[in-house]
Parts: C-alpha cells; structure tokens; sequence
C-alpha cells in the first residue's frame, strides 16, 4: 500500500489528455457529456492522474483535476531518469519504459510525454506495446512507474548493502 501524499504541499501543474465526448440516446434525443482525462503533477516526483465527467468540458476538467489530485504517486528519479527498465501492463495497455542518458530527453508520445514530464523525468524512453487508448495507455503507465523500486528500496528488501548490489 502507498503511503498518501498531501496535495496541498504541493506546487501541481495539469495536463489535458483527452477530451471525449459521450453520447446517450434516449426518447427525447441525444443527451451529449463530456469525458475528461488529466494528468497531475509538480516536476518532482509526484504525479497522479484523474478521470471526470460532466455536461460541460470545464466541469469535466476541474472533476478530473480533483480526482488526479487525490491519487498522486511518489515516482523515484535517479538524475534526471528512471532507475530501471520496467513495463507497465494494464487490461489491453502495455508500456514499456527505458531509462535513458541524460540530455537524450523524453522519446514518448501522447499521454506518457506529458505524466514523464509533469513527474519531473526529462530523460526516457518508452514504447506503447499494447492498446492506444489515452486511458489504458495511462494506467498501464502509472502500473509501470508504481512498480519502480530505488537502490536503497532493493537492498532494504533482500536485506544487503547498497556496495554489495553493485557489485
């Protein structure tokens, strides 16, 4: 279990990632919502993501920003990368994340460019592997960065020290 993460310390920044636009039939007509899917984070570290919906685009957003607000995850960065290779697997979405040399800068599309950014990691790379759908693209993302364990989290865990994982 993650330990939770105070929004309000905080200094987040949003990112729209797509807007759908959902229509239900009924006896009168069309009824038209709206889908909002957001990405939040504070270049830090911190990124989280929210889904909202909404008879209006701008409700829909602010639904999603809330929503992103109360599920941010603590991402670890070694420089200005990943620490590890890892893929993200979620229903038909499939990630694959690289870490990459510093100054090489993020080689990602969509919707993982923007939670690579707003997480503050400006070297890596990334392969969509499974589905493009924005929301199975973005779990699938969040699946893989929640999974990333730092040097120090891995010798915790096998119980050595960090000079003996290196060598």
């Amino acid at each position: 279990m993650a330990e939770f993460i105070n929004p309000d310390k905080l200094n987040l920044e949003d990112n729209v990632v797509s807007i759908n636009r959902i229509t239900k039939v009924v006896k009168g007509g069309r009824r038209l919502r709206f889908a909002a899917l957001v990405i939040v984070g504070d270049n830090n570290g911190h990124v989280g993501f929210g889904t909202g919906k909404a008879q209006e685009v701008p409700a829909a957003i602010r639904k999603a920003v809330d929503d992103g607000r109360k599920n941010l995850i603590s991402v670890p960065v070694v420089g200005t990368t990943i620490p590890h290779k890892v893929i993200g697997d979620y229903s038909g979405g499939k990630i694959l994340l690289k870490p990459a040399e510093e100054g090489s800068g993020v080689t990602a599309g969509g919707a993982v460019r923007s939670i690579m950014e707003l997480a503050g990691i400006s070297d890596v790379t990334s392969k969509r592997l499974g589905s493009n759908t924005a929301i199975n693209v973005v779990r699938a993302t969040f699946e893989g960065l929640a999974s990333l364990r730092n040097a120090d989290e891995v010798s915790a865990l096998r119980g050595v020290s960090t000079q003996h994982l290196a060598e």
